[in-house]
């Protein structure tokens, strides 16, 4: 009532409680402080779990990019050896490891032969294209569709080869290869269809012989592959499954090479 009605001469005005509360600021203050931390703490635990259960996830499927490049010439002209004849490769046919921070990791290609690659199926891959481009042209096919055309199929081999792979490993218990293990795997098939469709465009008979000698060895060399790291993943499996899974791998070389090696216009065959 006084409030509304002002200073009066002569009149004392009633004293207003205007202290502070010693409490409640630091109530205040303490309270939010624990909210601020606790849901801090929280989000960073929630936070770096989902971090790390992606990055392990990542570099579990597709492994770094980097890896598969790190070559140089006496890698690439000894891998070339093996996936062409591999029954002359006389060492061993398991990855080398060495420890990295604190746990075991495969070295890179340019320290072991035995590691996959990408450089050399890109590589090939290009070759065999320009290479069927080759042929349309001494045949007097060529297109820029025929061309289009040989590049997907080709892409697509290469994708009927990476299913195969990891379809027959995941029967097999063994799928926890990284993706990319398995794309350089499938893609060594261009190194032996190079030199097949080389050797028909030189002479065409040399093709009859040259391509049946590309899908052995490609057999051979994704069993020895395909070998190892069932070996090195799966724990328990069924020996006969696993043998039978194997020579089902190699033999299907035979009509892929033969579908991947015939440079048609046609988009069936």
């Amino acid at each position: 009532m006084y409030n509304n009605v002002g200073a009066q001469p002569g009149v004392p005005r009633p004293p207003t409680n205007n202290q502070p509360n010693p409490f409640g600021n630091s109530f205040y203050g303490a309270g939010s402080g624990l909210i601020k931390g606790g849901l801090g703490a929280y989000g960073e635990k929630i936070l770096g779990s989902s971090s790390e259960y992606v990055q392990s996830n990542i570099s579990r499927y597709f492994s770094d990019p980097q890896y598969y490049f790190q070559v140089n010439d006496h890698y690439v002209r000894n891998k070339l050896k093996v996936v062409l004849f591999p029954f002359l490769h006389r060492g061993h046919w398991t990855r080398i490891t060495e420890p990295v921070g604190g746990r075991l990791s495969y070295k890179p290609p340019i320290y072991d032969i035995n590691a996959p690659d990408l450089y050399i199926p890109f590589m090939a891959f290009g070759t065999y294209v320009v290479l069927a481009g080759l042929s349309l042209g001494l045949n007097g096919k060529f297109s820029p569709e025929a061309l289009n055309w040989l590049f997907v199929k080709g892409l697509l081999g290469w994708f009927m080869q990476v299913m195969l792979l990891k379809m027959s490993l995941l029967s097999l218990g063994g799928g926890e290869a990284p993706l990319l293990d398995i794309v350089a795997y499938a893609g060594y098939a261009f190194t032996g269809l190079c030199f097949a469709v080389l050797g028909k465009i030189t002479w065409r008979y040399s093709y009859y012989f040259l391509m049946p000698w590309t899908c052995l060895c490609m057999g051979i060399f994704l069993v020895k592959t395909m070998k190892r790291v069932l070996f090195a993943e799966v724990r328990s499996y069924d020996s006969s499954k696993q043998h039978y899974m194997l020579l089902f791998i190699a033999l299907a070389q035979f009509p892929l090479f033969m579908w991947l090696g015939n440079i048609t216009v046609n988009w069936l065959f």
